[in-house]
């Protein structure tokens, strides 16, 4: 089992930033690919990028160039540096990790962007 946890949410103004982070613990050996996911009220989760093991990353067309995704295997988390934020970027983020095959998801952070 992996867990999960999300943090560095929070209420910003357009044009701000904000960092998340990810920590996974538990069965931690051998975590594959992350990423980071979104899900806005009334909306679909998308992917908003995601991270290998030796970090190549892919990016989301909508945030390429504002985001940037990075992990630190020795410290078991990944992070979301999130830049020149919009109101639409409105949403709750969420961590995916792989291992093992499995599939593992965090609760959840919240990010609001005012106009």
């Amino acid at each position: 089992q992996v867990q999960l946890v999300e943090s560095g949410g929070g209420l910003v103004q357009a044009g701000g930033s904000l960092r998340l982070s990810c920590v996974a613990s538990g069965s931690i050996l051998s975590i594959g690919a992350m990423g980071w996911y979104r899900q806005a009220p009334g909306k679909q989760r998308e992917l908003v990028a995601t991270i290998s093991v030796v970090s190549s990353t892919n990016y989301a067309d909508s945030v390429k160039g504002r985001f940037t995704i990075s992990r630190d295997n020795a410290k078991n988390t990944m992070y979301l540096q999130m830049n020149s934020l919009k109101p639409e970027d409105t949403a709750v983020y969420y961590c995916k990790a792989r291992h093992f095959g499995d599939e593992y998801w965090g609760r959840g952070t919240q990010v609001t962007v005012s106009s």
